[in-house]
């Protein structure tokens, strides 16, 4: 009634365009795809060989690729963070920072990202906030572009120093959501969250469903309400081929507005990782969507990926459990990596006729935590527990100590109650602290540089010592040993 009737209007609902008259009070929706451009993140160097092969792929494996990938046409690239730091100093023997510039050195013109768990940064507990902020600082200058920052339990409060840290440093800043469901995760939930990251200065919303359980309508119906809820902001969506969802989930979301998908090259695609770049590719241009990436580099790809791949599944290491598609996982949840490593722990018990017991126990776990989302390392967690029950045959009867931290509260808020019994059986009549864990933490860069003394010759040398102890001061060690071992050599040589 406010509007003159003898004008049309364009008027958008739920992420569509329609055309509206006001003097019929007739809606013509408008088709609007066909020249809407769907961007792409390639994964296959890090979260694709992570579900599959345990992050086990080295630098020189993927190298001859690289300069491929950079003109392949993808909005970003992951290759760092998650898992891969780990992986890179316990058995790749590579300094995972070095790796980190060789790659920048050969993908000038693509966007790398990595992946940061909030305040836990690339560990499995939480850090001092110095040590946040040094590690995001020098993740950039050292070549990324995008930071996806995530807390395993959604709590807001474990992003804030990551995001602020990012946005400062000059990256991007993509504020994700973990996405699960329980009775207590609700869409109207996660758009709150979504306004509490754009508040934060998230410059993209990530919708990170790491175990693959979004289906189609949830998609559609997820990224519609963020749409428009905040109007004009990127919304990238990460999924995987776990349960058989994967394509017709990217379908609707795009079809909803999603701005950006993460694809794996096809021979490192299916399974446990995600759905494979080249098909979504075909099928978005079919579908009329401006598509950028470059199919004879894709091809390029496929073909020598091909023969990285035969290689891991000839040593074992691809397990084609990881390559199949499981439907349980609607039920359990597991996440690509998550089911990858527990693969492999129950292997090195020669347990793994017990995996049908482990995944069933799971989601008991998982309920009596509050519902956690499964990522790491939430899902870490709930997956050693739920082993450790079953090979125990008794609930509880051994507790690690993460998750003792985690029902002292020490991994923030949990999106529903601890189940009160469990935790008095694991805490005794120990109290669980109140507040943000990091605020009672001192901070740990200064004294940790001069422990290290001249063993670290930089930050990013104390970085990974403060991340993973242990692993970094025996590499660090090793590389002053063979440097000092050169050195000798050569005054003998002159």
């Amino acid at each position: 009634s406010f509007l003159p009737a003898e004008i049309p209007y364009f008027l958008v609902i739920t992420g569509k365009i329609f055309l509206f008259w006001p003097e019929t009070n007739i809606f013509t929706e408008v088709i609007h795809n066909m020249a809407r451009k769907v961007q792409f993140v390639e994964t296959v160097l890090r979260d694709a060989n992570q579900s599959l092969i345990a992050t086990r792929l080295p630098f020189e494996k993927f190298e001859p690729m690289l300069e491929t990938i950079d003109k392949a046409g993808y909005y970003a690239a992951e290759c760092w963070g998650g898992a891969t730091f780990d992986v890179c100093l316990r058995y790749l023997n590579e300094d995972p920072w070095e790796r980190l510039r060789k790659i920048r050195a050969k993908m000038p013109n693509t966007k790398l990202q990595m992946l940061l768990r909030g305040q836990n940064v690339l560990g499995y507990s939480h850090y001092p906030d110095d040590f946040v902020k040094l590690f995001v600082t020098k993740a950039v200058e050292n070549g990324i572009d995008i930071i996806r920052i995530f807390d395993a339990l959604n709590d807001v409060n474990n992003l804030k120093v990551a995001m602020e840290a990012t946005k400062k440093a000059g990256a991007i800043a993509s504020g994700t959501i973990s996405y699960t469901t329980s009775p207590v995760h609700t869409h109207a939930k996660y758009v709150e969250m979504v306004k509490e990251l754009k508040e934060m200065g998230a410059d993209t919303i990530c919708i990170k469903d790491m175990a693959g359980i979004m289906g189609p309508k949830e998609a559609y119906d997820m990224v519609s309400a963020i749409k428009d809820a905040v109007p004009g902001m990127p919304i990238d969506l990460h999924t995987h081929s776990t349960t058989g969802l994967a394509f017709m989930t990217y379908l609707k979301a795009v079809e909803a507005g999603v701005d950006i998908i993460d694809t794996a090259i096809s021979p490192m695609s299916g399974g446990t990782s995600q759905p494979a770049t080249e098909t979504l590719a075909y099928a978005l241009r079919q579908l009329g969507y401006e598509v950028d990436i470059n199919d004879a580099a894709t091809k390029k790809m496929a073909d020598y990926f091909k023969g990285v791949r035969d290689d891991f599944l000839k040593d074992g290491t691809l397990m084609p459990k990881s390559m199949a598609t499981d439907t349980q996982c609607l039920t359990y949840q597991i996440p690509g990596g998550m089911l990858s490593n527990l693969l492999s722990q129950l292997k090195q018990m020669n347990a793994l006729d017990r995996l049908d017991e482990a995944l069933l126990e799971t989601p008991k776990v998982r309920a009596d935590m509050g519902y956690p989302p499964l990522v790491t390392p939430t899902s870490q967690m709930v997956g050693v527990q739920a082993v450790t029950n079953v090979l125990q045959g008794e609930r509880y009867k051994k507790v690690s100590k993460e998750i003792k931290a985690y029902c002292r509260g020490e991994y923030g808020r949990t999106p529903a109650p601890i189940n009160e019994e469990i935790r008095a059986q694991i805490l005794g009549d120990e109290k669980p602290i109140e507040g943000r864990y990091a605020d009672t933490l001192a901070p740990i860069v200064e004294p940790t540089r001069e422990k290290l003394g001249d063993l670290a010759k930089c930050d990013e040398d104390v970085l990974s010592y403060i991340a993973f102890p242990n692993l970094a001061e025996k590499f660090l060690e090793e590389r002053k040993a063979k440097e000092e071992n050169v050195a000798t050599y050569s005054i003998v040589e002159c």
